[in-house]
């Protein structure tokens, strides 16, 4: 249970998270199979175990671990596309007249219905863990539509949801161009061999640096030119790395082996307690990591009012 991705919310209020009280929220809204009919369906699911009676709520300590789960069914257009233009020509030739656009429309219709309870099926599960006291919830995602589809979700269920994406005081991109001109990351943090440059022109060009010395003269050449690093690769002491891009995603979050054994000493020999143990100490370091991070970029951004 250790999250590759980060998409971090803060709370514009505080909210009470009663455990019973979002178990029975969330039972409002299980995941379930597609009907025939049905292009994809969505809600929550166990975030572990499986079966109806496994809990759609895991609470360790101070944090709530929930999970989501898109199933869909894939009809690729090609597909549609080609049976489409195969029924045209055929009435086109029957019946010697054109197919104008409420027809052609119609008719595609018609094929994506009768070819639905054949399509392929696929899921997709994501997950979120709420840290009410922190005031936050993080989301395993690098996509803020996908991100925005759990938190709607849950706001439908609860009835509110006031939450916002984390924002900072300072520019990530005019951060992250300082630490890599000065050759020298904040406090804890070090600066790793990948980073994305690119031109602040319009139509200006985008240098992608990967198991390079970002301290280089040639990084710097770069810099000098007028680019900026709008993605960075990223450690944290000794637990953690990942890439930060200038809207804030964290992606390729990896928890180093020093975490994860101690997770695997903590959790016992049952798959639940590892799970339960590698989802409070991957916590436990993001509490800690976050703020630093955020800090380096000036601290988080409070809208008036909140």
């Amino acid at each position: 249970m250790w999250f590759n991705n980060l998409l971090a919310y803060t709370f514009t209020q505080e909210v009470a998270f009663d455990a019973e009280t979002l178990e029975a929220a969330l039972e409002t809204k299980k995941a379930r199979a597609c009907a025939n009919q049905e292009m994809s369906t969505y809600g929550f699911v166990a975030p572990f175990g499986k079966g109806e009676d496994a809990p759609l709520v895991h609470v360790s300590g101070e944090f709530i671990l929930i999970s989501a789960r898109k199933e869909e069914r894939i009809l690729p257009s090609s597909v549609v596309r080609d049976a489409l233009a195969e029924k045209v020509e055929e009435i086109e030739l029957e019946q010697s007249r054109k197919v104008y656009k409420k027809e052609l429309d119609q008719i595609k219709d018609e094929i994506i219905q009768a070819f639905l309870p054949r399509a392929f099926i696929r899921r997709k599960a994501i997950f979120a863990a709420i840290a009410p006291k922190r005031g936050l919830i993080l989301v395993n995602s690098s996509s803020p539509a996908r991100a925005e589809d759990l938190l709607s979700t849950l706001r439908e269920v609860l009835g509110t949801l006031p939450v916002r994406p984390v924002n900072v005081k300072a520019s990530p991109t005019a951060s992250m161009t300082d630490w890599v001109r000065t050759k020298k990351a904040p406090d804890n943090f070090f600066v790793l061999d990948q980073c994305e440059l690119r031109d602040t022109n319009e139509d200006g060009g985008v240098v992608r640096c990967q198991r390079q010395d970002l301290t280089s003269d040639e990084t710097q050449v770069h810099l000098d030119s007028g680019k900026i690093v709008t993605r960075l690769a990223v450690a944290w002491q000794d637990k953690l790395s990942f890439i930060l891009d200038d809207k804030l995603v964290i992606n390729r979050l990896k928890f180093e082996d020093l975490l994860q054994d101690e997770a695997q000493q903590n959790g016992g020999e049952e798959a639940l307690g590892q799970l339960d143990a590698s989802f409070t100490l991957m916590m436990l370091t993001l509490m800690e990591m976050l703020p630093q991070l955020w800090e380096a970029l000036g601290g988080i951004e409070t809208p008036q009012g909140i």
